[in-house]
């Protein structure tokens, strides 16, 4: 069994550390993204409708910043247009070329090439279904470019009234992460409007810029609210007592997007058209128990799931805490992530059992931030077939404590059976 876990931060105006983290646990633990694959998707179709009819996103808008003409990324057999049409006719920015290809960029484009805003600009965007929601990527670059200290550019970004980033400073985020590049990603809640407006805008004495944009109109990833952790009991089965929470008119950002016991999943290895990573969920796990990452010995095949939410390679791996059963009685399988209090977070489980036969061979209890989210989770009761992936969404609210950061905890322990069984073992 897997599961995937992705953590989204929920809320009107999105926060602009908040990534969404996807990690699948269970005897092995896929990652989604997490998002927490920060994605919620709400689409007025149904899932059936969709999954029929949904070859690829319906609306894609690759934009490639301060270039010229069309280009082409030759590793992912993308083209990115120019900027120049989405911006206003008096717009005053400048169109400059990175002096340094760091030999950690993915690829060229759209990095090579920067817009530099002095005064405040922006994008308009057509949307081709305004009651779905819109997937945002902004591409950062803080190279080297003519006449512009990077390490100077303070601004603030604004999408559909929304504020994303505010008095950032790229230069000093990719620093904190270690990386030459980033890239931060958004789920913008359906717009009554048929036009999606970008605003950069410096901040005093200085300037903004982004290297590439990317838009994509959405499939319903998130069409069920998720649970909130904490409304259950230790004795409750799923739906019980369980609260929702809305998200429909939520905006997100990713925070994390995680494969668990597996490898990372290049954007061009996703499903739906949809372009996301997933990342190898080694670095989050707590502790020496890390348990057993496995790879599943049958065909996993969607089922019942439409085939956008993940890409199969993310179920077909995952994490088991063993055989031992006198162990497990006494261990946990747990990851932590470090974000920003005060916010609402929302956590995506991608699970895929392809071992248990019949249910209560394999029964397991989900701790977030120490609060029930799920208690008895039996994915063969869940889904009544083997080797059938599937997901379960749930938020926590991360509250002010000492500090500038917070952590987010995420455990998973094995229920206490109520007749002994042999072979018990526990997997994400």
């Amino acid at each position: 069994m897997h599961a995937n876990f992705l953590v989204c931060f929920v809320s009107s105006v999105v926060h602009p550390f908040i990534h969404v983290a996807m990690r699948r646990t269970s005897n092995r633990c896929d990652r989604n993204h997490i998002l927490v694959s920060f994605a919620t998707i709400f689409l007025l179709l149904s899932n059936a409708i969709y999954a029929k009819n949904h070859k690829g996103p319906s609306l894609l808008i690759l934009i490639s910043c301060g270039s010229s003409n069309n280009v082409k990324d030759e590793s992912h057999g993308t083209t990115w247009q120019p900027d120049t049409s989405y911006l206003g006719v008096d717009d005053k920015s400048t169109s400059v070329k990175a002096e340094i290809q760091d030999p950690s960029l993915p690829s060229d484009i759209p990095y090579m090439t920067a817009r530099i805003f002095q005064s405040q600009s922006t994008y308009q965007f057509p949307l081709q279904n305004s009651t779905s929601r819109t997937l945002l990527r902004l591409h950062f670059y803080p190279s080297s470019y003519p006449n512009f200290n990077i390490s100077n550019s303070y601004f603030s970004v604004v999408a559909g009234g929304v504020t994303l980033l505010s008095n950032f400073n790229v230069y000093l985020a990719a620093k904190a992460l270690s990386q030459a590049y980033f890239i931060k990603e958004y789920y913008l809640a359906p717009s009554q409007f048929p036009t999606l407006h970008l605003t950069f805008k410096p901040s005093d004495n200085s300037f903004a810029f982004i290297n590439g944009i990317e838009l994509i109109s959405m499939p319903p990833l998130f069409d069920t609210d998720p649970t909130l952790a904490g409304s259950i009991g230790p004795d409750d089965d799923f739906d019980s007592t369980a609260v929702a929470i809305p998200i429909q008119s939520n905006n997100m950002e990713t925070m994390f997007r995680l494969n668990v016991g597996g490898q990372y999943i290049a954007p061009t290895n996703d499903s739906g058209g949809l372009m996301r990573s997933w990342y190898d969920d080694s670095l989050y796990i707590y502790g020496a128990a890390d348990g057993v990452a496995v790879q599943a010995n049958t065909t996993i095949r969607y089922k019942g799931l439409p085939s956008y939410i993940a890409p199969l390679d993310l179920y077909s791996t995952y994490r088991s805490m063993g055989p031992f059963v006198d162990v497990n009685k006494n261990s946990n399988l747990s990851w932590v992530f470090h974000v920003d209090p005060n916010f609402m977070y929302l956590l995506r489980f991608h699970w895929c059992d392809s071992e248990m036969t019949k249910p209560n061979q394999r029964v397991f209890d989900i701790f977030i931030n120490n609060k029930i989210a799920a208690s008895q989770v039996d994915l063969y009761a869940w889904t009544g077939s083997i080797a059938t992936p599937t997901i379960r969404d749930y938020v926590v609210q991360v509250k002010n404590k000492t500090g500038d950061s917070q952590q987010l905890w995420v455990a998973l322990h094995r229920t206490q059976p109520t007749k002994p069984k042999q072979n018990l073992r526990m997997f994400f």
